[in-house]
């Protein structure tokens, strides 16, 4: 099983393959299934739009909590496009590192004209 870093390093090099060919500023789901795509040709276990509910005193509570991408149940990766990323885009990634037991989230931001520009690496 790939570990946590191998995988970072994968989904980034697809993140920047999608970005080369698509450019910026498209919808978010754009990115979304093209990633989805290119990860999985890669040989990754890529869940889209995976819920991930709350428990409040062992009652289990769907509130609504999807993550963009969840890979081989460790690495949480969220995508947006906008301008810059705000303490919410953070605040929700780390609320789904924690919900799905996970080490590393990755927000990737395609609006960025570079993909470099546009990557926050966050650790729990």
């Amino acid at each position: 099983m790939k570990e946590e870093n191998e995988i970072s390093r994968m989904v980034l090099q697809c993140a920047y393959k999608v970005h080369t060919k698509l450019g910026s500023g498209l919808l978010e789901k754009v990115y979304r299934e093209c990633l989805a795509y290119e990860l999985r040709k890669e040989g990754l276990i890529v869940e889209q739009e995976k819920p991930f509910p709350v428990y409040y005193e062992e009652v289990k509570m769907d509130c609504g909590y999807r993550v963009d991408l969840f890979i081989n149940n460790k690495v949480i990766v969220e995508l947006k496009v906008v301008d810059e990323f705000t303490i919410e885009h953070i605040a929700q990634c780390l609320t789904y590192m924690r919900l799905s037991e996970s080490r590393l989230g990755l927000l990737l931001n395609f609006y960025k004209k570079s993909m470099k520009d546009g990557i926050k690496r966050l650790v729990l």
